[in-house]
C-alpha cells in the first residue's frame, strides 16, 4: 500500500481515498443489517388469522330451543291434591312417585310444587246472611273466627263476601287476621232472599284479580245453598268460573237434620257438593250445630296437609275444558280428592 501511494499522483491519491472510504462504508452498512436480520425472529409481515370455519360458529343448544317452545306453547296446570286415609286422617307422606295425572286420559309429567301445606293460601269466605240461616247465624260467625285464628299465617289472605239479595263485600283481601276477625264481627244476618250462585262467581272473580300468583285459592261457603234471586249466575256459569281460576270449593251446610225434608233444601246440597267434587274441595251437611267447629276444623286441617303438584300442558289443541283425573295406584289404601278438570285459555297464533 505504501508503494502504491508513493506511485500515484496527488490527484489520484484523493481518488483512491475516495472509492476505498465508500467501499468500506457499504461492508459496513450490509454487516449492520444481517445482524439486524438475524436478531429479529418474527416475520416481517404478519399473515392474518383464518376466518373461522362456518362449522365452527357456536349454535344455540337444542334443548334451550325445545325448552322456549314449551314455555311458549304449554301452561302450568296447579292440581292441589288431599290425601287421607281410611279413618279420614289427612295422609302427610305422599310422594311425587305415588301420583299419576292424566289429563283426557293421557299420563303427565308431574312435578311436587313446594312442601306439603306450605303454599300460601288466598281464601275469600262467603256468609249466607239470608233469612234460612239466622237460627244458627251467630255460632257460624264463632266457628269462622276460630277458623281464621287457627287457619291463617303471614304469607295468607282473606277476603269476605255477604250472601244476600246481591252479592256485597264486606272485607277485600287482607293478610290481617284481626281485620277479617272485625269483617266477620260486622256481619248481621236479615231477611234477604238468596243470590247464591251470583255471589260466588262475583267473590272467586274478585279472587282471581287480588290473589298472589302461584297461591292456592279457596272458596269457603257457610250457607244453605238455596239459590232464588241470581240475577244471572247459574250452576253451569260457577263451576266454569271455580275451574277456570284453580279455586277449591269448600261449603258448610249449617241447615241441619231438616235437609232431610225439605226438596228445596237438597238441592242446595247437592248443588254444593258438585261445586265441591269438580274442584277438589268438600260439602259438610252439619246435623248439629255443634259440628260446626268440627267442619271448620277438618277444613283446616286438610288445607294444612294439602299437596300442591303441577304440570306443563300444550295448550296448542286450542281452547276447552280438558278432564283430569288424579289417583295413587302404589297407595290403593288412600282417597284422593282432587279437582276434575281446567279450562284452557286461548293461545296467541
Amino acid at each position: 500500500m505504501n508503494n502504491l501511494n508513493r506511485k500515484l499522483k496527488p490527484g489520484s491519491r484523493r481518488l483512491w481515498l475516495c472509492i476505498s472510504l465508500t467501499l468500506l462504508a457499504g461492508l459496513s452498512f450490509m454487516a449492520g443489517s444481517k445482524a439486524a436480520g438475524s436478531n429479529n425472529t418474527g416475520p416481517q409481515n404478519p399473515v392474518p388469522p383464518r376466518p373461522s370455519s362456518p362449522q365452527s360458529k357456536p349454535e344455540a343448544p337444542q334443548t334451550q330451543k325445545g325448552d322456549e317452545a314449551v314455555r311458549l306453547s304449554s301452561r302450568l296446570v296447579l292440581v292441589p291434591v288431599s290425601a287421607s286415609d281410611p279413618a279420614g286422617r289427612p295422609v302427610k307422606d305422599l310422594k311425587v312417585d305415588d301420583i299419576v295425572i292424566e289429563e283426557e286420559g293421557k299420563p303427565q309429567q308431574v312435578v311436587a310444587l313446594g312442601e306439603p301445606g306450605k303454599t300460601p293460601l288466598d281464601i275469600t269466605m262467603l256468609v249466607d246472611v239470608s233469612g234460612s240461616t239466622r237460627p244458627q247465624f251467630e255460632f257460624e260467625k264463632q266457628a269462622a273466627i276460630q277458623f281464621i285464628r287457627q287457619l291463617l299465617k303471614p304469607s295468607d289472605a282473606v277476603s269476605l263476601f255477604a250472601i244476600g239479595i246481591t252479592p256485597r263485600t264486606v272485607k277485600p283481601r287482607t293478610t290481617s287476621g284481626e281485620e277479617a276477625i272485625g269483617g266477620l264481627m260486622s256481619i248481621n244476618p236479615s231477611e234477604e232472599p238468596t243470590a247464591f250462585f251470583d255471589t260466588v262467581i262475583e267473590a272467586v272473580q274478585y279472587l282471581d284479580k287480588s290473589a298472589d300468583a302461584g297461591s292456592r285459592r279457596v272458596m269457603v261457603v257457610i250457607s244453605d245453598g238455596e239459590e232464588n234471586y241470581s240475577k244471572s249466575g247459574t250452576l253451569q256459569e260457577s263451576l266454569r268460573e271455580l275451574q277456570r281460576t284453580d279455586c277449591l270449593f269448600y261449603s258448610i251446610n249449617p241447615t241441619g237434620a231438616g235437609i232431610k225434608l225439605n226438596a228445596v233444601s237438597l238441592k242446595g246440597q247437592s248443588v254444593m257438593e258438585a261445586m265441591a267434587s269438580q274442584t277438589g274441595g268438600k260439602a259438610f251437611n252439619v246435623i248439629k250445630t255443634e259440628e260446626l267447629e268440627s267442619a271448620f276444623r277438618q277444613i283446616a286441617d286438610e288445607l294444612q296437609a294439602q299437596y300442591l303438584f303441577g304440570y306443563y300442558a300444550d295448550e296448542r289443541a286450542g281452547e276447552g275444558f280438558r278432564r283430569i283425573t288424579v289417583h295413587a295406584p302404589r297407595r290403593p289404601d288412600l282417597r284422593i280428592r282432587a279437582r276434575q278438570g281446567y279450562y284452557s285459555r286461548k293461545t296467541a297464533s
